[in-house]
């Protein structure tokens, strides 16, 4: 994604979330310095053929994938901020020259990202929040996706959209746009001690991630990447029962249904791209 803001679905466009502020290469299997391959994904070289082992699997079904996926875990788990030559901090100025242009040029962003690497069956890269910052709510149509968390502390907020039912209630009449039924399955903290957070194409596809009490940064694995193309798309969406809670605000009663409303991406969220720092990836 570029430092360019787009009106919309940004997140999954490679002119936003993943903020590449230079052309490049689609499929890059090494990362090229800053200067022209702006930013998406990290890790050593055994845990980047983990990940792709486990995305060569069409679809999560059978032991191949199932093994591979708990490699994986087991191999993301040990991964350290220091392992990517990374220390706490929120994004940088850097993030904020190649932030794209009017009305955030020279704005340190909420959000920037570190490319790593990317193959048509995977993506990896880095997250850095400052304090208090939101990713906000979006999806990933049919991925499959791994969260470390490498410092600070992250609040994730995961849904699952559900099928149209004929006995549904109807949306709330605030509703301005595309309505969906979804499960609100959970809110958990989570820290460089806790496991990684999953996704898949049918649990836990929707997420929001906060950065709480300070700076945070996250390894991120998508399998496949985000591709419009190939309807792999970013969307976000509201929560119609109002804000996801804030901290020390339980919502009531998880799992729960409720009703998202897709949105326009945020005027507030833009992510900036920074050059990565670790260990260089090749496939």
């Amino acid at each position: 994604m570029s430092t360019t803001p787009a009106p919309r679905r940004a997140l999954g466009r490679r002119d936003s979330l993943a903020a590449r502020s230079t052309a490049a290469p689609r499929y890059s299997l090494c990362p090229r310095p800053h200067s022209q391959r702006p930013p998406p994904f990290p890790t050593a070289p055994p845990r980047s053929r983990a990940a792709e082992g486990t995305s060569r699997t069409p679809r999560p079904a059978g032991p191949t994938f199932g093994e591979n996926l708990h490699r994986l875990q087991q191999l993301l788990d040990e991964v350290r901020a220091e392992d990517l030559h990374l220390a706490p901090r929120g994004p940088s100025a850097a993030a904020a020259a190649a932030g794209g242009g009017l009305p955030w040029s020279g704005v340190v962003p909420p959000v920037s990202y570190m490319h790593i690497c990317e193959t048509e069956s995977f993506s990896m890269g880095v997250f850095l929040l400052r304090s208090g910052a939101c990713i906000p709510l979006h999806d990933h149509p049919g991925m499959n996706g791994m969260l470390k968390v490498l410092y600070g502390t992250l609040r994730i907020a995961c849904l699952d959209t559900l099928p149209p039912a004929a006995a549904a209630p109807p949306p709330p009449a605030a509703a301005a746009g595309p309505c969906h039924r979804a499960l609100y399955r959970s809110r958990q903290h989570y820290t460089p001690a806790s496991p990684p957070c999953l996704l898949s194409p049918h649990t836990d596809n929707l997420h929001q991630i906060d950065a709480v009490d300070g700076p945070a940064a996250f390894l991120d694995i998508l399998a496949p990447p985000y591709d419009p193309q190939h309807g792999r798309d970013c969307h976000y969406y509201r929560l119609l029962e109002g804000p996801l809670p804030q901290a020390g605000a339980e919502p009531p009663g998880l799992p729960r249904e409720v009703w998202l409303m897709e949105t326009p991406q945020a005027s507030d969220f833009w992510c900036g791209g920074e050059p990565y720092p670790g260990p260089r990836v090749c496939l």
